[in-house]
């Protein structure tokens, strides 16, 4: 099996395109993909920084180096908790939430123009196979065959 005619290939080569071009619409507004991503999971009450790792899925270093590059920028403040030290909570500065609202903006109109070119049957198809290959990732255990989940 040749790597470009794998299914992670296809997955990833379409992912990566997806991430250029969001990186290459979010650097128009002084920020990137990753920082967009993070800004939409920050919540009007502030969030957990733990949160915005769990919701993401951005491991604790780049998340780190994120928040430092968002708060450089006046995106973002961060607050520690007063009970409890461990505990900081990550808040949107008014351009943090100008930029917010940006970045949700592209994903929401990428979204409806991605919508607009499949049509519904494939778009469903898409999710449901998507959904399965998440699931088959999840259980999968190098060296050992499962059976199938049908």
């Amino acid at each position: 099996m040749s790597q470009d005619n794998t299914i992670d290939y296809f997955m990833k080569t379409a992912w990566q395109t997806v991430a250029n071009k969001y990186n290459f619409i979010a650097t128009q507004h002084g920020f990137t993909q990753a920082a967009g991503y993070i800004l939409i999971n920050i919540h009007k009450d502030g969030t957990p920084v733990s949160q915005i790792a769990n919701s993401t899925g951005v491991k604790t270093t780049s998340l780190s180096r994120v928040l430092n590059n968002l708060e450089a920028l006046g995106f973002i403040y961060r607050e520690t908790s007063e009970t409890d030290k461990r505990s900081v909570k990550v808040y949107l500065t008014e351009l943090g939430k100008e930029k917010r609202k940006i970045a949700k903006d592209v994903v929401r109109e990428f979204n409806e123009y991605l919508e607009s070119q499949l049509p519904e049957e494939e778009r469903i198809q898409l999710v449901k196979t998507l959904s399965k290959i998440n699931e088959l990732a999840s259980s999968y255990m190098p060296g050992l065959r499962l059976e199938s989940l049908d």
